[in-house]
């Protein structure tokens, strides 16, 4: 065996050795509380990516479209036909468009009303409030309400928020903060958004 073969042998030891003693260290087990935010693309993507998984194993999963819910959604679109999946959309579609403070805020409390539900239900394994920091930023959501009902959710559930702007006592009482950054957007050189891979 060559000298570079056996440190590469040494090196990949100590990093199995490392990653057994994480790995036995890791004992506790409820649901977590994830959040998706940054300036970068991929937010919902990944979101989306956690519920295919989710309802591969067979487990019940709602998700609740703050924003996007009018657009067309390939990952929607592609998994609503799985009894497991509810999904939710608020009615206006994205806020700047409508301008209306007062319609908005009505819309987001009616969806948020069926937020609380899915984050009340023990039987509903992963909830998915996707851009819901839009709905605290504009102040149409009261932050302690939110945090409130993810607090009290079930032990077993887990809940991912996604979104820019995160607020931060959202990000402080997550397990998982994950931040998207924007490098280089197409959209940003005048290139549209392409379906199947961007929406």
């Amino acid at each position: 065996m060559s000298d570079r073969d056996k440190r590469h042998r040494q090196s990949m030891q100590k990093l199995k050795s490392h990653v057994d003693e994480r790995v036995a260290s890791a004992q506790e087990q409820r649901g977590l509380l994830l959040v998706f935010t940054g300036n970068g693309k991929g937010k919902t993507t990944a979101a989306w990516g956690t519920v295919t998984r989710a309802l591969g194993y067979g487990y019940r999963v709602g998700v609740i479209q703050f924003i996007k819910g009018l657009w067309e959604c390939g990952e929607r679109e592609r998994l609503i036909a799985d009894d497991n999946l509810e999904v939710q959309v608020m009615a206006t579609g994205f806020t700047w468009e409508t301008q209306n403070r007062e319609s908005d805020t009505q819309a987001c409390l009616e969806v948020w009303r069926e937020s609380e539900r899915l984050l009340a239900d023990p039987a509903v394994y992963l909830v998915v409030l996707d851009e819901i920091t839009y709905m605290l930023k504009f102040g149409y959501l009261d932050i302690e309400t939110v945090k409130r009902a993810i607090a009290n959710r079930p032990a077993e559930q887990s809940v991912i928020v996604t979104g820019r702007n995160a607020h931060r006592e959202l990000v402080a009482m997550a397990d998982t903060v994950t931040e998207m950054q924007e490098t280089r957007h197409a959209f940003n050189s005048g290139l549209q958004a392409r379906r199947g891979i961007d929406y």
